[in-house]
Order: C-alpha cells, then sequence, then structure tokens
C-alpha cells in the first residue's frame, strides 16, 4: 500500500516524518531492525534513491543507525525517540493554530472548537 504522499513539499521530507512517526508511534521499536532501502520504496511507492536520502536524513538525525551486518536500525536511545515525538507533536500544533487563525478563528473560539472534538472523541471511544 503506498504511503499518502502530496505535491506540496518534497518527497524525501515527508519520508522522513513518515518514518518519524513509524518510530515514535511504536511501529518501529527502539532496536527494531528497518527494511532494506527496496522494501520501504516498494511499500512508499517512491524511487529507491528517494528512500535513500531520506534514511541519510533519520541517520544524520541519530534515529536511526546503519549496521554493516544487520542493516538500519532505529535507535535505542528512546529520550531521542519521545524528543522527536514532541518535536513532531509541537509542530503539528503550530501548523493547526496556525491554519485556524487563516481561517479567522481567535484562541478562545479554538479552544472552543479543540474542547468539543475532544468531547466527541471521547464520546465514539467509550
Amino acid at each position: 500500500m503506498a504511503w499518502n504522499l502530496s505535491a506540496d513539499k518534497p518527497i524525501y521530507s515527508q519520508l522522513v516524518e513518515i518514518i518519524q512517526i513509524q518510530i515514535t508511534s511504536g511501529k518501529y521499536k527502539a532496536g527494531d531492525r528497518l527494511p532494506s532501502v527496496r522494501e520501504l520504496a516498494a511499500e512508499a511507492s517512491v524511487n529507491p534513491n528517494t528512500m535513500q536520502k531520506a534514511l541519510a536524513e533519520l541517520e544524520r538525525n541519530s534515529l536511526i543507525i546503519t549496521q554493516r551486518t544487520s542493516g538500519r536500525i532505529v535507535t535505542e536511545d528512546t529520550e531521542l525517540i519521545q524528543k522527536t515525538q514532541a518535536n513532531l507533536a509541537d509542530e503539528y500544533m503550530k501548523n493547526f493554530f496556525r491554519a485556524m487563525k487563516e481561517l479567522g478563528y481567535s484562541m478562545e473560539d479554538i479552544l472552543s472548537l479543540v474542547q468539543k472534538a475532544v468531547r466527541e472523541t471521547c464520546a465514539i471511544s467509550s
């Protein structure tokens, strides 16, 4: 199944973000071996060179490590994984508030909408 990629930003940076999410959400846990570049590229329906560029970026950020005999593995630094998760959440929140302000909502309106969505989501999941 292809990954959901858009044309609004570079593909490799979207791949970096998707793999960060997969790591922080636990799909790939600390110490897990990642699929090969070709396997990941096929899964994402992208060129292997593009996937290689994304993985190189993740390695520069120390989220993944290349081991000569084992391929690429997720870092065992759980603090780094948690920090990455917090950074992603922070960026999503900033983008959300920026978009809501562009729609003309005040901070009070935004908070009210968030509270309503939380109530509705909790009622659905109960």
